[in-house]
C-alpha cells in the first residue's frame, strides 16, 4: 500500500481547520441525539418519550421502561460504538491497512478470553465487572496485540499483510479456546456466555455506563491527540522517522490506547464485530482520511451506527431479541470482502 492509499493519506480538498471538525463534530453529535431519542420510542412495548409528559404523568410501567431498561442500553450502544469505532481507525492507521479492526485482529478476541476467564475465577459480583472482568479483559486484548506484532514482524519491519492474516487465525483459536473452556467447565456459570459472546447489551447498570464513558472519552481524546502522527506514519515508518516521530513509541501508545478501549465495550458488550472495520471506512469516504478529525468522528458515527444497529436487534422481531452482534456481522461481513476485493485489485494493479 502506498502513501495515496493509505488510511491516513491527505485527500485533495479535505484539509484539517477548527472550523470544519467544531462543524462535523456538532452535526454528529445532533444525529446522533435524534438517533437516541428515536431509538427510545421503539420496541417490542408501545411507549415512547412523549409518555414522560403526558399531561397525567408518566405511568411507572413506562417510566421503567423507558428510564431503567430503554436508555442505559442505548448509551451502552453508543459508548461501544464509539469504543470500537476509535479503536479501528487506530489500528488502520498503524497498520497503513483499511481491513485493520479489533475484531478482525483478534484483539476483541483476547478481550473475550480475558473477560471468560474472569467468569471462571468469580461469580458476577460487583468487583467483578467493574475490576476483574476489565483488568482480564484488557490483559488479553494487549497480550494479543503484542503476539501480532511479535508475529508480523520480519527484520525490524512491521508487515501489515502479515498481521492482518496472523489476526484471523489467531481469532478462530481465541475462540476455540473460549469454546473449549465453556464445555469444560460448568455450563451453568455460563449459561448466558454464547448470547453474550455475539453482543450483549442488555441491562447495563449505572456503575458499567460510568465506567465505560470513562474510559471511552479519554482514550478516544489520546488517540486524536496522536492524530498528526498518524498522518505522517500513513507516509511510511522511514519518512515518518526522519520527520522526527518516534514511530515506535507513537504506535505503542495508539496500540495500547486502542486496546484499553476495546476492552471495555467487550467487558460489557462481549463481541460485536466489524464496526470498527465497517465505520472508519465510512468516515473516511465521508470526511477524509485526517486521523485528527477521524478519530472523534469515527467514535461520533460508530455511537451512531450501534444505537441504530441495536434498535433493529430489539424491535424487527418483538419480542423476540436478536444480539446486535448478528447485526453488525450481516453487514460487516459483505463490507469486508468487498474492502478485501477492493486493495486485492489495487495491490494487483501496482
Amino acid at each position: 500500500m502506498n502513501a495515496a492509499t493509505a488510511p491516513g493519506a491527505r485527500a485533495p480538498g479535505q484539509r484539517f481547520t477548527p472550523a470544519r471538525a467544531a462543524a462535523v463534530i456538532a452535526l454528529l453529535v445532533l444525529a446522533l441525539a435524534v438517533a437516541m431519542i428515536v431509538s427510545l420510542t421503539l420496541g417490542s412495548t408501545e411507549v415512547g418519550v412523549r409518555d414522560l409528559f403526558a399531561a397525567s404523568g408518566p405511568t411507572a410501567t413506562s417510566r421503567t421502561i423507558l428510564l431503567q431498561v430503554r436508555l442505559p442500553r442505548i448509551l451502552l450502544a453508543a459508548a461501544v460504538g464509539g469504543c470500537l469505532s476509535a479503536a479501528g481507525v487506530a489500528f488502520q492507521a498503524i497498520l497503513r491497512n483499511p481491513l485493520a479492526d479489533p475484531y478482525i485482529l483478534g484483539v476483541s478476541g483476547g478481550a473475550g478470553l480475558g473477560a471468560i476467564l474472569a467468569s471462571a475465577l468469580s461469580p458476577a459480583t460487583g468487583l467483578y465487572v467493574l475490576v476483574l472482568r476489565p483488568v482480564l479483559s484488557f490483559t488479553g486484548s494487549l497480550a494479543a496485540v503484542m503476539a501480532l506484532l511479535g508475529m508480523a514482524r520480519r527484520r525490524s519491519r512491521l508487515l501489515p499483510e502479515t498481521m492482518i492474516l496472523m489476526g484471523v487465525v489467531m481469532n478462530a483459536t481465541i475462540m476455540a479456546a473460549i469454546m473449549f473452556i465453556i464445555t469444560m467447565a460448568d455450563f451453568s456459570r455460563y449459561a448466558g456466555t454464547m448470547y453474550w459472546l455475539l453482543g450483549n447489551l442488555s441491562s447495563p447498570s449505572t456503575g458499567e455506563l460510568f465506567f465505560i464513558f470513562g474510559v471511552l472519552v479519554p482514550g478516544v481524546a489520546a488517540l486524536a491527540w496522536m492524530g498528526q502522527g498518524l498522518n505522517v506514519i500513513a507516509a511510511g515508518e522511514e519518512t515518518a522517522g526522519l520527520l522526527g516521530v518516534s514511530v515506535p513509541r507513537l504506535r505503542l501508545g495508539a496500540l495500547i490506547a486502542g486496546s484499553i478501549i476495546t476492552a471495555a465495550a467487550v467487558s460489557l458488550a462481549g463481541l460485536v464485530g466489524f464496526v470498527g472495520l465497517m465505520v472508519p471506512h465510512l468516515g473516511r469516504v465521508l470526511l477524509g482520511p485526517d486521523n485528527r478529525l477521524l478519530v472523534p468522528a469515527s467514535a461520533l458515527l460508530g455511537a451512531l451506527v450501534l444505537v441504530l444497529a441495536d434498535t433493529a436487534a430489539r424491535s424487527l422481531f418483538a419480542p423476540t431479541q436478536i444480539p446486535v452482534g448478528v447485526i453488525t456481522a450481516l453487514f460487516g461481513g459483505p463490507c469486508f470482502l468487498w474492502l478485501f476485493a477492493r486493495q486485492g485489485t489495487r495491490g494487483g494493479a501496482s
